[in-house]
């Protein structure tokens, strides 16, 4: 099933935590600590998510949206100003149409800004091409990315509340792998 279907099947919690996972493995671009979203995590795994969740939002929000960008220069800055539309765009209020929407922005966003940093050239740059199953030429950094937001999905389809701890684990992994390469791409400009 491509993401687009799952995305389309998904439920308001699992629509939650999949824009939260593709917010979290961006994080580092606009130099949050790990922990920054777990208040949001946190407030999935409730039985009325909805209750902590604008009050973590607006945390969330105050302490990464300290220092606004600079328009964007490098690839790196681009990546962060989509991030920063990520987070400016989480839905305080949550329905079943905001966060569908929201969810599949991110999942955009998140494989665009994975296209940006990865070293490899993307055949076919057109995330959305990639989003409904069309893989061939895919470069290695969107591929694993493709493959995050697709398993998180599945996992919170198949497990509930019980696939949150398993999606976070996928999220952490992308985040560090996002980490690196950013890393990497500040040691070759140095």
């Amino acid at each position: 099933m491509s993401l687009v279907e799952l995305i389309a099947q998904a439920d308001e919690r699992g629509l939650a935590a999949s824009g939260l996972a593709c917010l979290d493995r961006c994080v580092p671009l606009l130099g949050g600590d790990d922990d920054i979203l777990r208040p949001l995590w946190a407030s999935l795994a409730e039985p009325d998510a909805w209750g902590a969740w604008s009050e973590s939002v607006e945390q969330a929000r105050a302490k990464l949206d300290a220092d606004a960008p600079e328009p964007a220069v490098t690839d790196e800055d681009e990546a962060a100003v989509l991030v920063r539309r990520m987070l400016g765009a989480v839905p305080t209020e949550p329905s079943a149409t905001e966060l569908r929407s929201w969810a599949d922005a991110c999942s955009v966003a998140a494989l665009q800004i994975h296209r940006l940093l990865d070293a490899a050239d993307d055949a076919e740059s057109c995330v959305t091409a990639r989003r409904e199953g069309r893989t061939d030429g895919m470069s290695p950094l969107v591929a694993a990315e493709l493959r995050r937001q697709v398993t998180i999905l599945e996992l919170l389809a198949g497990r509930g509340t019980g696939g949150l701890r398993p999606a976070l684990d996928v999220s952490t992994e992308g985040r560090r792998v996002l980490r690196a390469v950013v890393s990497r791409r500040a040691r070759g400009r140095a």
